[in-house]
Formats: C-alpha cells, sequence, structure tokens
C-alpha cells in the first residue's frame, strides 16, 4: 500500500487488533455466530444518515480499512490517488439509475407507489408496489401517463403492462427512487447527485453509491498519478434494500441483478493481474459483477471472459475473492448483505470494529454519506481467476 497522506504513525494511532478467532466461528457481542444476521448488528444515531449529498462530490471523508493489517484512518477523498500505486485499476459501474419511483391509484381511488425493479420484454416491467393491500392480478391501476395492468405476482415483485416501453416510461414520468432511509421527497438537484459521472446504461433503480464521490477533479487526479479505469454494468435492483428475512445466511436467497462485463474490461482487469497491479473495485456491485464471472469461470475451468448473466451471488465471510484486491464502498446498513459482503473481505470483527469508530467519529452514513477504501484480510484471498 502507498503511505500517501496516511502516515504510518497516524495508523497507528487507531490500529486495533481483533479477537484471534475464524470468521466462521466467531462470535458478536449479542452471542450470535458469524453465520447468524444478528451478527452484523450495529447501532446507528439516526442524525448519521445523510439525507443530502454534500456541495461538492469529493468532499467526503474516507476511512482506509487494512484488513490484513487490522488497523483503520481517517482520511478524505482527495487522498485515495496517493493511496493507489501506477497502474492499479478501478473497475467502475456505469449503469444509470432509472426515475424508478411512479404513484398510481387502485380502482377504489386509494393510492400506492410503484418502485420498478427491472424491465422486461416489450412493454412488460417487474416493480415494488408499496401499500398493496387489496391488489389483484388483472386489476388496472391509473396514472397520469395512463393505465397500468397487473398480470402476475412474481415473488415479492408484480409483472405489469405499461402504456409504452418501460424504460421510456419511466424516463419521462417518474421519480428519482431515493432510498427508504432518506426522509425527504426527491428534489430536481437529485436527478444529478443521485448518478455518477460516468452514468450511461439505463436500468438501475438505485445509485452505485461509491460512485457519487468522485467529481472530475478527482478523476484529473488519479489519471495524473498513473491509475487506469474500466467499465462493467450491473443494474442495481429494489431488492437491494430489501431485508434478509432469515437468521441463518444459508437460507437467504439474494434477489437477481443482471450485469455486463466486456472484452475491454477482462482485458483491462488481465493486464493488471500479469502487471502486478492491484484491481479496485468501486463499489459492492461491481465487487458481486467481477466476483460472479470468475467464479463461473473457474467453475469452467476457464479464464475469466466476456459475459452477460444474472447473479444471485450472495457475498459472505467465507467467500474467497478471485478478481478484487481492494473495494471503495460506502457504509452499509446493519443486518445487510452488502455489510456481509464487506466483513466477507476484511473480516467482520474489523469491520464492525471500524464502524463503531465511524459512529464514534460522526462519519456520515449510507448512500449519500462518506467512503471506506478496504484491503483484504489475507484469509479472504484465492488468486485462482
Amino acid at each position: 500500500m502507498a503511505n500517501g497522506t496516511a502516515s504510518e504513525a497516524t495508523i497507528q494511532a487507531h490500529s486495533i487488533r481483533p479477537p484471534a478467532a475464524s470468521p466462521a466461528s466467531s462470535t458478536s457481542p449479542t452471542g450470535a455466530g458469524a453465520d447468524q444476521r444478528a451478527a452484523y448488528d450495529y447501532t446507528l444515531p439516526p442524525e448519521l444518515i445523510a439525507q443530502s449529498p454534500l456541495p461538492e462530490r469529493s468532499q467526503s471523508r474516507l476511512l482506509l480499512l487494512d484488513g490484513e493489517r487490522a488497523r483503520w484512518d481517517d482520511l478524505s477523498m482527495p487522498a485515495l490517488p496517493q493511496l493507489l500505486e501506477p497502474g492499479d485499476l478501478l473497475v467502475l459501474n456505469d449503469t444509470r439509475v432509472l426515475p424508478a419511483r411512479l404513484a398510481a391509484r387502485k380502482p377504489t381511488g386509494g393510492r400506492l407507489e410503484l418502485l420498478l425493479e427491472r424491465p422486461l420484454a416489450g412493454r412488460r416491467a417487474l416493480v415494488q408496489l408499496r401499500d398493496s393491500r387489496a391488489v389483484r392480478v388483472g386489476m388496472a391501476l391509473q396514472t397520469d401517463a395512463g393505465t397500468i395492468m397487473l398480470l402476475a405476482r412474481r415473488g415479492q415483485f408484480w409483472e405489469i403492462e405499461l402504456p409504452e416501453e418501460p424504460v421510456s416510461f419511466f424516463e419521462r414520468h417518474g421519480q428519482i427512487p431515493l432510498p427508504p432511509y432518506i426522509a425527504r421527497a426527491p428534489e430536481a438537484a437529485d436527478r444529478e447527485r443521485y448518478q455518477s459521472l460516468w452514468a450511461r446504461v439505463p436500468g438501475a433503480v438505485a445509485a452505485p453509491t461509491a460512485s457519487l464521490h468522485f467529481d472530475a477533479a478527482l478523476l484529473a487526479a488519479l489519471a495524473a498519478r498513473g491509475v487506469l479505469s474500466t467499465f462493467v454494468t450491473l443494474h442495481v435492483g429494489a431488492g437491494t434494500f430489501s431485508p434478509l428475512r432469515t437468521e441463518r445466511l444459508d437460507e437467504h436467497v439474494m434477489h437477481a441483478e443482471h450485469y455486463t462485463i466486456g472484452e475491454q474490461a477482462v482485458a483491462a482487469i488481465g493486464a493488471a493481474r500479469s502487471a502486478g497491479r492491484r484491481v479496485v473495485a468501486v463499489g459492492t456491485t461491481v465487487a458481486r459483477a467481477l466476483e460472479s464471472a470468475a467464479l463461473r469461470a473457474s467453475e469452467g475451468g476457464t479464464p475469466l471472459t466476456s459475459i452477460a448473466a444474472e447473479t444471485t451471488l450472495f457475498i459472505r465471510p467465507g467467500f474467497r475473492f478471485r478478481v478484487v484486491d481492494a473495494l471503495l464502498t460506502n457504509f452499509h446498513l446493519p443486518q445487510s448483505t452488502l455489510l456481509m459482503l464487506v466483513a466477507a473481505f476484511a473480516g467482520r470483527e474489523l469491520v464492525l470494529a471500524a464502524y463503531a469508530h465511524a459512529v464514534r467519529e460522526r462519519y456520515r452514513f449510507f448512500s449519500y454519506g462518506d467512503a471506506m477504501l478496504v484491503l483484504p484480510a489475507a484469509a479472504a484471498r484465492a488468486r485462482s481467476a
């Protein structure tokens, strides 16, 4: 790791040594084992949930978390270039958030809200219905943009038919789908700020929020440092906010998300690996896409290749990362699958200790909040892809 602005003295001041227990057998303060949902809980004061973005994207704080050395350091996003080496590869998610929230009325006049999960063929789509009492297959919902038909129930989602193709329909008539923990209505500024600078492939209903910390000045500083970049696509679905409904992690079924990794990204990753440089996933969405593709390749005995597929991969402690060498991510909800992914990368005890530190230091949490640069624990590595 480059020294950058993170001095050894400063890091040592925050260094911790978690208990010498394996992630699979350790227990949380609640007594829950690491294979249980309760082991990933933490206490977050509500006022630390960021309700709006900062005036400038790169003003966010950055917690550097070193899983191998069991230490952390308090920095800010402008320090990122000096934490990386020339030739390191940032992998970015170029999905674009659709204005996926839409108000509708039942035939009785009762109001409900649709949240797009994903477009389907033709004029069909999968959606979540909020306040979906007394709805049924065949019901016609009214909106200011026309009639929507409820065609079928698909697990926690509904298949619907729209007046026109889903992407164009929601682009013209929907609202930006701010997460449920942002307790305000979307504003005009959210259409730009709840989107990365490189968003180009429409299909997400939630932002890949690690990308929201990058502005033109930070991108220029990274380029001047010699840090490279490439793109993959993973469309974040509404299921990303769904809570775990099982206590045991191995009983949880992940929601499916579509991802695409093109030949250019495969070549860039291969070149970085050949040169001994790090592959840095900007966001858990990128980590999930890369590791899903690498797992498929390794199971088939083939190298990483371009792919377009769906993933239901649940990354949790015990998982061995094949591609990702470092992870830039936001702070995640208690007991969430995203927190479990980070715990798989750096170790559950260390991650929860770092979260407790972030709470004490008044970091901003969740989508519009601050960031972490996470370096892996040695046990998380499986350099086979």
